[in-house]
């Protein structure tokens, strides 16, 4: 209920009538502020609101009750003392702040058709649970909405990918190289992949760039999948293992149920050996690519296969450089990259087109998919656009 107290103050869904103080002094709503939406502090800071003509600028706090105040100890928090009004729904007790100050308190019920409406989009069987109102939702709001979930959609991306970074010691090689690793797993694979490739040392693994089948028999030992491949390999790997102290991974964490022979791990491993001995799995050569036909050239790679790790690796890696370095061409080409591909075809964007949504490139997917898995599956229906103008229209007909 607190939260759907929020989004009334927020967008002034409640009554525009005369608001009041549970004193009896008139309140106006100049500024509903800017919304907290971590735990710390008050909910709204800088809010600017009229009580008796008097203009208060300050931040405003919201409880279901306002005894809801003491329980979560606001009167002994100073974050607390610049509140100028508390908003409740039930007023059954008078607050004060740490410095003993009374802050103006009103009442605010939050509307019924509020209620009704966003309980039908937390419970409604149909999915998305605003399907009655994108079709009608104007283009320049949707797109502004896409737009919004690109790039949320990458900075998500971004932090995975730091992390990595952080655990790599700052070395963007090893990091880019377990980027493109996990993808090359494509799905059911990727987390033994990436687990892969942190056994695989660059330098150790340069010492023989020159002979592919040193490194054929590196990266399939490293990943424990000998049992795969030819006596010849064992007998290279056992020689290697002794001469860089090598530690291999369990070789029970791949998967090769419902997995076509091309995919197979040690097939993918093969291939990502030749990249490595062709000098074609570098950071440097992929930020001279320019366009995805270049980065196909680079990494030998065509068809759907290129597009997924486009997608998946090369434009996460782009977009997290270029704003880690503070070089803006690298995210601008990111999302370049993003509208020279075709939009994906899979059951996410299949049901959004069935909406009434036009969805054309890669970006247009990607942040379809950001909105499903971020917005719908967890019902933040409050924290969507396509919420709120659901919200909006209803309101409109009451």
């Amino acid at each position: 209920m607190e939260k759907l107290l929020h989004y009334a103050w927020k967008h002034k869904m409640y009554p525009l009538g005369t608001l009041a103080t549970t004193d009896g002094r008139t309140v106006e709503v100049i500024d509903t502020g800017l919304y907290n939406r971590t735990d710390a502090g008050p909910d709204f800071f800088n809010a600017k609101v009229k009580v008796n003509g008097m203009e208060w600028v300050g931040n405003v706090e919201m409880h279901v009750k306002a005894s809801d105040w003491y329980r979560h100890g606001h009167d002994s928090d100073k974050a607390y003392d610049n509140v100028i009004l508390h908003v409740v729904c039930e007023d059954d007790m008078e607050v004060k702040t740490c410095s003993g100050r009374i802050p103006a308190q009103m009442l605010l019920a939050v509307p019924e058709w509020l209620k009704t409406d966003y309980g039908h989009l937390l419970y409604t069987d149909k999915y998305p649970p605003c399907y009655e109102c994108i079709a009608d939702i104007p283009r320049i709001k949707t797109h502004s909405w896409i737009a919004a979930l690109q790039t949320e959609r990458l900075e998500q991306k971004t932090e995975a990918i730091l992390l990595r970074l952080e655990q790599n010691g700052k070395s963007w090689e090893k990091t880019y190289f377990q980027t493109l690793a996990r993808n090359f797993g494509f799905g059911i694979n990727g987390e033994a992949f990436e687990t892969w490739a942190t056994y695989i040392d660059l330098t150790k693994a340069g010492h023989h760039r020159a002979e592919l089948f040193q490194l054929e028999a590196m990266f399939t030992g490293q990943a424990g999948l000998l049992d795969r491949m030819e006596e010849r390999y064992s007998k290279e790997y056992a020689y290697l293992k002794h001469k860089f102290k090598l530690e291999q991974m369990d070789g029970s964490l791949w998967k090769y149920l419902r997995t076509r022979p091309q995919n197979f791990p040690h097939v993918r491993l093969l291939q990502l050996a030749r990249m490595f001995h062709e000098q074609r799995t570098g950071l440097s050569q992929l930020l001279d690519c320019k366009d995805v036909k270049g980065i196909g050239t680079l990494l030998g790679i065509k068809g759907a296969k290129l597009n997924l790790i486009v997608i998946n690796t090369v434009i996460p890696i782009l977009f997290a450089y270029g704003r880690t370095k503070g070089k803006e061409e690298y995210c601008e080409r990111s999302f370049s990259l993003l509208d020279e591909i075709k939009a994906e075809d899979n059951n996410i964007v299949r049901m959004w087109r069935e909406c009434g949504l036009e969805v054309h490139t890669a970006g247009d997917s990607q942040a379809l998919i950001q909105l499903k898995k971020e917005y719908c599956d967890k019902r933040e229906c409050l924290r969507c656009r396509f919420g709120y103008e659901y919200l909006s229209m209803r309101k409109n007909t009451k």
